[in-house]
């Protein structure tokens, strides 16, 4: 049996993949991906990755305001019920991604914290998994996630970037940890570290594609759900097992975690 992964984050409704969508559909397809978690940072597109979720079997997505948006989200007081109509689609599996990011600063700190306290209230209200981006920012982002009384079991943090001190204060919240091609790059000794010690049943693999190509194919300016069995592979050394036994493991995960159907 020839393996298979999850892409369990990447943004096929972004202007770069959606163009071309068939394509990457097909050329994931080809190399073994057989699900994809479709993520948004604004309501617009997350409307979209509905439609798409709509139209392919194997493509669910996740409704939620990145924190470079929650500036906009501040000022508009229909934004929550738009993001809760949409996480009231059946293809819908979690809020996200939402969080904080202390690096950019697009959205004046108080605002990200604020939005990003409604998303997860919305989250526990309805059931939904919750896929957090942090950078920079994790202390701030472990707090809030510890006050508003969401499970951290329900929670996956996606493109994980730091070292072994910060991946194990995520993992005592229960949360799981989503790996992107940040750790196949040169400079993420500190991350391939961590990933080595992330239990079996805790560790997801994603592009977050378009960003963020792996190498061998980090030139490539824009990624897809194709590139994901190089992230796999990389973390198959890491963790020195078998690519077959990491591809088992997160996609199984990645079922378990976000409710997806059994393959056929």
């Amino acid at each position: 049996m020839s393996l298979q992964f999850i892409d369990t984050h990447c943004h096929l409704a972004d202007a770069r993949l959606h163009s071309q969508f068939q394509a990457v559909l097909d050329r994931a397809t080809a190399a073994g991906v057989v699900a994809f978690v479709c993520a948004s940072a604004d309501i617009e597109e997350a409307r979209r990755a509905a439609e798409l979720a709509q139209r392919f079997s194997g493509v669910f997505f996740a409704a939620g305001l990145h924190p470079h948006e929650a500036a906009s989200a501040a000022s508009d007081p229909l934004f929550l019920k738009a993001l809760e109509t949409l996480a009231g689609d059946g293809r819908c599996v979690a809020i996200g991604e939402c969080g904080l990011d202390y690096h950019y600063d697009l959205s004046p700190r108080p605002d990200q914290r604020r939005v990003l306290a409604e998303q997860l209230d919305l989250a526990r209200r309805m059931g939904k998994k919750v896929i957090i981006h942090t950078r920079e920012a994790l202390p701030d982002t472990l707090a809030i996630l510890r006050h508003c009384g969401l499970e951290g079991n329900r929670v996956v943090f996606h493109s994980f970037t730091e070292g072994p001190q910060e991946v194990s204060a995520v993992l005592d919240t229960g949360a799981m940890i989503g790996l992107s091609g940040i750790v196949t790059f040169a400079k993420s000794d500190a991350l391939r570290q961590a990933a080595a010690a992330i239990p079996a049943d805790r560790i997801l693999i994603e592009t977050d594609s378009p960003y963020l190509s792996p190498e061998p194919v980090r030139k490539n300016k824009i990624n897809e759900p194709a590139n994901v069995p190089y992230v796999a592979a990389c973390l198959a050394g890491v963790r020195n097992i078998p690519l077959e036994t990491l591809a088992e493991q997160t996609t199984a995960n990645a079922r378990r975690f976000f409710g997806l159907p059994a393959a056929d």
